[in-house]
């Protein structure tokens, strides 16, 4: 890696790393007889999609008609796309139908209705369940409506239905490992509920990073979709889901000033590289990244005291220890770990690899 060269804002990934927590998510789905559906949504690359393939994963997960058709492209023949069915878009998705295993994701009647009238979009279907994230899908306990939107889209013949998938979300909020655990379980129970609505085998299918990463074994659900787990991030480390080891994206940002006096370090990286994503310390200190130092194969954590304290829309001030100010010189790089790693790789869009790769093969918004 050649920091001369890094004039801007850079996405730098770690590929040992990153190869690292895909094999280890892939064998931990393999030993628990469960298919691995990862999410691409965090990553968004071709590029990256080959270490899974390189791992034996055939389905993906994706969050866009668009990022379907990107993944298509580059020979992914089974997709799903985990987010409500998007109407205005149906033209494209029965297009892809043509090529690929498509899944699509129902979320309402209104979807069901209008899918009545579309016998060209021979896709798979599944129903989204809301096991207590609300943010969208239906009500766990709501089988009036549950059944009512299959016995629907039943009636289109070209529609296959796979099962109930959930995504437990809220595990993010978490303020202890054993709320993690605890909330697997219940979204597990929520859904095993939901097997007796059907007479036929179907899937159910569950996916956050926090759960995926602790529990062991996912005996009970059929399928998973961890996404962040490829890069991990500041958050999921705060958490205890992961080890600093794990953290495999950094974003280094040009030091453009010291301030003597409140012993601050001035990058260019700010809101509009690094999102204003934050989090709360222990201590109550509201943080929006941590500082690390680079050498030729990785980086360096020196100190907690070593943070994002405020995010402008170019600025990002450093909070620094006494260490960190003198070690480092206006026009030196540091190294900033993203509270949510796929905010920065949405929005610098390149990662360059410290064995030199660049990365580009970003799905288009």
């Amino acid at each position: 890696m050649d920091f001369k060269k890094i004039k801007k804002p850079t996405l730098i990934l770690d590929e040992s790393k990153c190869r690292a927590n895909i094999r280890m998510m892939a064998a931990k789905a393999r030993s628990s007889g469960a298919i691995f559906r990862p999410h691409f949504k965090t990553h968004q690359t071709i590029e990256i999609g080959e270490w899974f393939r390189e791992e034996g994963v055939n389905s993906i997960t994706v969050s866009s008609v668009t990022m379907a058709k990107h993944f298509a492209g580059a020979g992914w023949k089974d997709i799903t796309i985990a987010f409500p069915l998007n109407l205005r878009e149906i033209d494209d998705a029965e297009k892809l139908t043509e090529s690929i295993n498509l899944n699509i994701l129902i979320t309402s009647f209104e979807q069901a209705l209008f899918l009545r009238k579309r016998p060209k979009l021979k896709a798979g279907y599944f129903i989204e369940i809301n096991t207590g994230y609300n943010r969208s899908g239906l009500d766990w306990d709501d089988h009036v409506q549950i059944m009512r939107i299959k016995d629907e889209i039943d009636h289109n013949a070209s529609l296959r239905f796979i099962g109930f998938l959930t995504h437990s979300g809220h595990s993010y909020r978490a303020d202890s490992i054993d709320y993690i655990t605890n909330l697997y379980k219940d979204t597990l129970a929520k859904c095993t509920s939901l097997r007796a609505l059907s007479p036929d085998k179907i899937l159910l299918s569950a996916g956050d990073t926090p759960s995926c990463t602790l529990i062991e074994n996912y005996k009970g659900f059929d399928e998973v979709r961890p996404g962040n787990f490829v890069f991990y991030d500041l958050s999921l480390k705060f958490l205890g889901v992961c080890s600093f080891e794990q953290l495999a994206l950094t974003v280094a940002c040009p030091v453009v000033e010291k301030n003597m006096k409140r012993k601050e370090i001035i990058v260019y990286g700010g809101g509009v590289h690094l999102s204003k994503e934050s989090l709360k310390t222990s201590e109550g200190q509201i943080i929006f990244g941590k500082a690390v130092v680079y050498n030729e194969t990785g980086w360096l954590s020196l100190s907690d005291k070593d943070y994002l304290r405020m995010l402008a829309q170019e600025h990002g001030i450093i909070s620094s220890s006494e260490e960190l100010f003198n070690s480092v010189k206006t026009g030196d790089i540091i190294g900033i770990i993203p509270v949510h790693a796929k905010w920065p790789a949405d929005l610098l869009r390149v990662y360059h690899t410290f064995n030199n790769k660049i990365l580009s093969g970003f799905s288009p918004k």
